[in-house]
């Protein structure tokens, strides 16, 4: 099987484990979530000027990169903010993997008129290289995790096929 290992991936890591392997075996149930749409909406109205949508490798999609040397994501709310920051980071690491070094990242959440400015420091780069290899493990794995129910079930996209 495949060795890459995307963006999100990284956030779903963080998000819910069952969710990511469905993910990764291409079980989709997100055409339909209306966080998901919900979502898509505000990232088509936000930020409109810019160039967004920077696909790397169809390994990470950058919301938008502006002047100094400044990567963002675009956020609906940090609800899950730690899967966030680490899919920026992520970001930050892949990118330095291929020679571009040097840049910061940023997270905004226009819905409540925040940001978060994301840096990746060593720590970080030994704990994605762990992440990483977790998430090809479980792209081996023949059958989901065990389901264990969170707070964030209510809204998942997978939720009906986690509780059937």
């Amino acid at each position: 099987m495949e060795n890459r290992v995307t963006g999100s991936m990284v956030y779903y890591y963080f998000v819910c484990k069952r969710k990511l392997w469905y993910f990764i075996h291409e079980i989709s149930m997100e055409s339909e979530n209306e966080d998901v749409l919900l979502g898509k909406l505000l990232d088509e109205s936000s930020f409109r000027r810019d160039d967004k949508h920077i696909n790397i490798d169809d390994v990470i999609n950058i919301d938008f990169i502006k002047e100094h040397r400044e990567l963002y994501e675009v956020k609906k709310s940090r609800a899950i903010e730690e899967a966030g920051i680490w899919q920026v980071k992520y970001y930050l690491y892949y990118l330095k993997q291929r020679g571009v070094d040097g840049l910061k990242a940023r997270i905004d959440y226009p819905l409540i008129k925040k940001n978060l400015t994301v840096e990746l420091i060593q720590e970080d780069e030994e704990q994605l290289k762990e992440i990483i290899r977790e998430i090809l493990l479980l792209k081996q794995e023949e059958h989901p995790p065990h389901f264990q129910a969170a707070r964030i079930c209510n809204k998942c996209a997978y939720h009906d096929l986690c509780f059937i």
